[in-house]
């Protein structure tokens, strides 16, 4: 398995033997990044889980990308492969695959989804002062 964009060896690829963190987001941010993803090039948004609460949403990144992440109003879960793997059940109690694997099987890639939580981010700022 690899990144959807970077082949860089600083930036391992997720696979089930390794385990992947978790980049967690606000529901309404993530979902709007799942769009911009989707509509790019390429198969640039990998697995995503939402919480049962509908709150959140969870993108899978390569491992290691917790160490670096730094995404006003995000968080990244690094997890050393303790749980987060590529299994068709969710990794997360409480939780469920809005994007399984089955269908988006590579790892979300960091940097492009930084830029998509910041153009989310910019369009949900645009939608609200608009009300």
């Amino acid at each position: 398995m690899e990144t959807s964009r970077i082949n860089d060896p600083r930036t391992p690829s997720c696979a089930p033997a390794v385990g992947c963190d978790v980049v967690t987001v606000p529901a309404r941010q993530g979902l709007e990044a799942v769009d911009i993803l989707r509509r790019g090039p390429g198969e640039a948004v990998g697995p995503v889980l939402h919480d049962d609460g509908g709150d959140t949403l969870g993108f899978l990144v390569p491992p290691g990308t917790a160490a670096g992440w730094d995404v006003p109003g995000s968080t990244c879960t690094e997890t050393d492969g303790r749980g987060r793997t590529l299994a068709p059940a969710p990794p997360v109690a409480g939780s469920d695959w809005l994007l399984p694997p089955g269908e988006a099987d590579l790892a979300t890639d960091p940097a492009v989804l930084r830029e998509a939580l910041g153009e989310a981010a910019r369009m949900i700022k645009a939608a609200d002062s608009c009300r």
